[in-house]
């Protein structure tokens, strides 16, 4: 599970505006990073300006999915992750970043903002911490408790469910073993 991007974009009236964005592209080679972090800000531009005011998507390209949630505001926010990463986490992450990168940058920035006029250093940081879905997840962390406690739980009634059948293997035995008793005593 992985994340590769975070971006932060104005949706304006014919094309989308990227205003901040965060990658690790440590699993890409040097020599691809560049042409990769082109191409993930290109998807997430193009996704942005096909998506409605006030909706929430996700778009599988290859073994990637792009996350997309565009704001009434038309604020949107981007996440690029494997497909092994809890989409729900993703949302979660992306309703984060939009609501604290609209009370720290001024709304009149949006239209006109670039990476290097915005002030918004904690993309960075939201895309170490959530690396870990259940670090940053507490309901993942949860989820995942829970599915240790059901594989413990379903090892125990087996082997619960072998012990009645090595009893009932026994009290049969034993019966057997009276009847043949009896059987002799009689003889």
């Amino acid at each position: 599970m992985k994340l590769y991007s975070l971006s932060v974009l104005h949706k304006g009236a014919s094309k989308a505006n990227l205003l901040k964005a965060a990658y690790d592209l440590s699993s890409f080679s040097f020599f691809q990073r560049t042409s990769v972090q082109e191409f993930m800000t290109f998807t997430s531009a193009l996704i942005v300006e096909r998506s409605s005011h006030g909706s929430r998507a996700s778009v599988k390209e290859q073994e990637y999915l792009c996350h997309v949630y565009v704001r009434n505001d038309s604020l949107s926010a981007v996440v690029i992750a494997d497909n092994e990463y809890p989409s729900r986490v993703c949302f979660t992450l992306l309703d984060k970043v939009l609501d604290e990168f609209s009370k720290q940058v001024d709304r009149i920035d949006w239209p006109s903002g670039s990476p290097a006029t915005i002030n918004y250093t904690t993309l960075d940081g939201y895309l170490a911490k959530y690396q870990n879905p259940r670090e940053a997840d507490p309901m993942s962390k949860v989820q995942a408790e829970l599915d240790e406690t059901k594989i413990i739980l379903h090892n125990t009634m087996e082997s619960l469910l072998e012990r009645g059948e090595k009893l009932d293997d026994l009290v049969q035995k034993s019966e057997h073993l009276g009847n043949t008793s009896k059987a002799f005593y009689k003889t």
